[in-house]
């Protein structure tokens, strides 16, 4: 893979990453094919509607996201981003994503879902 900002992939993944960074569930959602498919350690999601559900509960939580790096060619890319999080200040996050006729096809959301698991199980229950 390579850097080159021109290919399709990285450009996505990198207009994916910012629409993240600032909140935005509607320009995600834009980049997202209707077949959707997200992997991460809280589960599998398939289509637009689950993955906007898991960007709407992700968008709230996000104190600062910071590009590290970003890899990718046509159809396939890397971002590796740090998450600084309202339960966890400072997540090491990689998405490995590809696309296909422009979109989003898949997302396989990497981290160590410790800390979280941590924080949800110190929460008070309702």
């Amino acid at each position: 893979m390579n850097t080159n900002e021109t290919n399709s992939a990285l450009k996505i993944a990198r207009t994916y990453f910012e629409a993240m960074a600032n909140r935005n569930v509607e320009e995600i959602m834009a980049l997202a094919a209707d077949d959707i498919n997200c992997d991460s350690p809280a589960g599998h999601l398939e289509g637009t509607q689950s993955f906007r559900g898991f960007q709407e509960g992700f968008a709230p939580m996000i104190n600062k996201l910071t590009l590290v790096n970003s890899f990718g060619n046509d159809e396939q890319a890397v971002i590796i981003y740090e998450a600084d999080t309202l339960p966890v200040k400072n997540a090491t996050v990689v998405e490995y994503i590809t696309v296909k006729n422009g979109k989003m096809a898949s997302t396989q959301v990497i981290y160590d879902a410790t800390p979280f698991l941590e924080y949800m199980a110190s929460q008070p229950k309702h």
